[in-house]
């Protein structure tokens, strides 16, 4: 009865916070204290106690690492001019009578290169928007448009920390993940698209004349050359390198483009991979591409800190096994899938953010998965379709709530994020009518 009363309490406390504009940092640690308290009554020693806590830490150090690399190639990116070249000729090309399709493509087309959905959306992300408030079109339709997208990259792309999040969580292999996810989201991709299409017929941009263009070609050197820190990420990732190997390499790439294309300083590089990228003069663009740095994934890695402390807790404890004893039943009932889906809307709700909510899902139903012995791969790719996708359709989640901020849209943007909702969707469909297996390919 305690832990639900804990749950039930922390839930709300993340709400709040959402609500209130809190950091989801404070509710998070809060619960951690109360379900360590709870183990601590249950007969767990301190020192046991702080033994779950560091295990659930050790899962987090390789997410951490890419975390850091990310904030390091996100500024770096940047200052080489490699994000303006690739915004530069995907909004030349944009047609205003499929202005909300290109938004979709465009933002998994970046979101698969920066590996991150909070990256793409404050870069490509932000200039749609801009170009939405001129262009009198309805900013949450676009505003769903490009947060499907965002999280298309965020869930198959090689450096994306939930991607391998999930790998690790489950000791499978990342790209035979990204293989399997690629496999399982053709048909919602291909229905969004067609969904997109009609919504930009409907909804033309009234475009004028680009202002964003003419800065990117005042600011920065837009040789091809720029393009190899992004170009050596996808081809490391075809020859399956190391995601980590790749990001430093892509990133001490860019840090050299940086210096001997754009005439960046050594000195400059180095404090924008530390503290994110910034124009030294007041610029409309210089607004929009300042980010980056490992400073600016500081919050994340905390959360991730304190997610898995509290995962760590929870399994240590066994605190959730009367939940996942209730799950294995209802997917006696409904099907695996469908309680995977149920407790991902359960968990995204209750977490506050996607990688608790990854953690907590993982941690209820890997049991009914090795029980029914599904392979280690199917449980992964169900994640990546369930638990990655739904947390950014809940307006409190981070995974929703950061992004819809950033686009200046309303709860409502959820409506138009077809792309998300699909995936589970049609999975569960899919698997109904024909049960598909995802064993790793040697």
């Amino acid at each position: 009865m305690e832990v639900a009363v804990a749950l039930i309490g922390t839930f709300m406390l993340l709400m709040l916070s959402v609500y209130m504009g809190i950091n989801i940092l404070y509710p998070l640690f809060i619960g951690l204290i109360i379900f360590a308290v709870i183990a601590y009554n249950r007969g767990y020693k301190s020192k046991e106690i702080i033994g779950m806590i560091l295990k659930g830490v050790r899962k987090s150090v390789l997410i951490i690492s890419i975390m850091m690399l990310i904030g390091a190639i996100m500024s770096v990116w940047r200052a080489s001019g490699t994000v303006a070249y690739v915004v530069y000729y995907g909004i030349k090309f944009v047609d205003p009578n499929f202005f909300i399709l290109y938004a979709f493509l465009l933002s998994c087309a970046i979101s698969f290169l920066l590996g991150t959905s909070f990256g793409a959306v404050g870069t490509i992300g932000t200039i749609l928007m801009v170009m939405v408030k001129g262009g009198d079109i309805n900013i949450n339709i676009v505003a769903g448009a490009i947060i499907s997208g965002i999280y298309f990259g965020d869930r198959c792309s090689p450096m994306s920390s939930s991607a391998n999040l999930v790998s690790v969580l489950t000791e499978t292999d990342l790209y035979t993940n990204i293989k399997n996810m690629f496999r399982t989201t053709v048909v919602p991709f291909l229905i969004a698209s067609i969904i997109y299409g009609v919504l930009s017929f409907q909804n033309p941009l009234q475009l004028g004349e680009n202002r964003i263009i003419k800065e990117i070609i005042q600011t920065y050197n837009l040789n091809w050359v720029v393009s190899i820190p992004a170009i050596i990420i996808l081809v490391l990732a075809f020859f399956k390198i190391d995601i980590k190997i790749s990001m430093a390499v892509s990133t001490l790439c860019g840090a050299a483009v940086a210096v001997f294309v754009q005439k960046e300083s050594i000195v400059d590089v180095l404090k924008y991979i530390i503290i994110g990228y910034s124009r030294p003069e007041q610029s409309f663009l210089g607004n929009i591409m300042v980010g980056g740095g490992i400073i600016s994934m500081i919050n994340v890695v905390l959360i991730v800190l304190i997610a898995s402390s509290l995962s760590g807790v929870l399994e240590g404890a066994s605190l959730l096994k009367f939940a996942e004893r209730l799950i294995v039943k209802l997917g006696e009932k409904i099907g695996i899938f469908a309680a995977v889906i149920l407790t991902s809307i359960i968990t995204g709700a209750f977490g506050g953010s996607q990688t608790l909510a990854v953690m907590l899902t993982y941690q209820l139903v890997r049991n009914m998965y090795d029980s029914e012995s599904i392979d280690k791969y199917e449980l992964a790719v169900d994640l990546e379709n369930s638990a990655i996708v739904i947390s950014a359709l809940i307006p409190w989640n981070i995974a929703g709530a950061v992004p819809a901020a950033a686009l200046t849209a309303d709860n409502s943007y959820a409506i138009y994020a077809f792309y998300l909702y699909l995936i589970p969707l049609v999975n569960l469909i899919i698997k109904k009518l024909k049960p598909v297996k995802y064993h790793k390919i040697a």
